[in-house]
């Protein structure tokens, strides 16, 4: 099996490319390297996580909109308070890549996706706001990109880091000289913390919207 970081990294940059495609390529990679610690993350982000405490901030406590289902109207936007907006309104994402890409890239632009509150919460809300419908968080599509695109990001800088110490070219294995001289970059980490702050500057498209023709007849190819 071989890589080539300059080819992920290209991929890092093309809006035609998916992150779910991308992510054996950088799973891949990174166990050849031995940068165990970026492997497991990848893993976890491909996967998703199975306790939120253990997800990144950029997973946890993301803002939406709280929602109530009416007969007559379909979903609108519930009675709640800033206080209730802020306890009940909030949502971890923990599941794999492909999942929420599938949301994001079905999802028109300005939409977004209905996640039903907890059976618990819905029950002290809607006693709260004396309301018996049903109760829903909408997360914006703006959110689900931002989380996928803060991913890519982080594995665009980890290449770039690679390509900087050397690491390029297409490789089926790497010598231990070589896994030595970036042993330094096995911090996901570091990455994910830039890709957080920096995430708007670097080169990284953002999630594309399927066309109709494709949510007709499926991906070409």
């Amino acid at each position: 099996m071989s890589t080539s970081v300059n080819h992920l990294d290209e991929r890092t940059r093309d809006a035609a490319e998916l992150l779910e495609e991308i992510m054996p390529s950088a799973i891949t990679l990174a166990m050849m390297l031995r940068h165990r610690k970026m492997a497991a993350w990848l893993r976890a982000e491909f996967d998703g996580y199975q306790d939120p405490q253990s997800a990144p901030p950029y997973r946890r406590q993301l803002h939406g909109h709280i929602v109530a289902r009416s007969p007559q109207y379909g979903w609108i936007p519930a009675p709640v308070n800033e206080e209730q907006k802020d306890t009940y309104g909030r949502l971890d994402l923990i599941d794999g890549v492909k999942s929420l890409e599938k949301i994001c890239v079905n999802c028109k632009k300005g939409n977004g996706n209905r996640i039903l509150l907890e059976k618990d919460d819905m029950a002290i809300l809607q006693k709260h706001i004396n309301l018996t419908a049903e109760l829903a968080i909408n997360l914006s599509r703006d959110t689900y990109c931002r989380l996928l695109r803060t991913v890519r990001a982080s594995i665009y800088l980890w290449t770039q880091e690679l390509m900087n110490q050397g690491i390029a070219g297409e490789h089926n294995h790497y010598s231990q000289e070589e896994r030595a001289k970036v042993a330094h970059l096995d911090e996901p980490e570091k990455f994910w913390r830039q890709a957080m702050e920096e995430v708007d500057q670097l080169p990284i498209p953002n999630v594309r919207e399927r066309g109709f023709l494709e949510r007709v007849f499926g991906r070409a190819g």
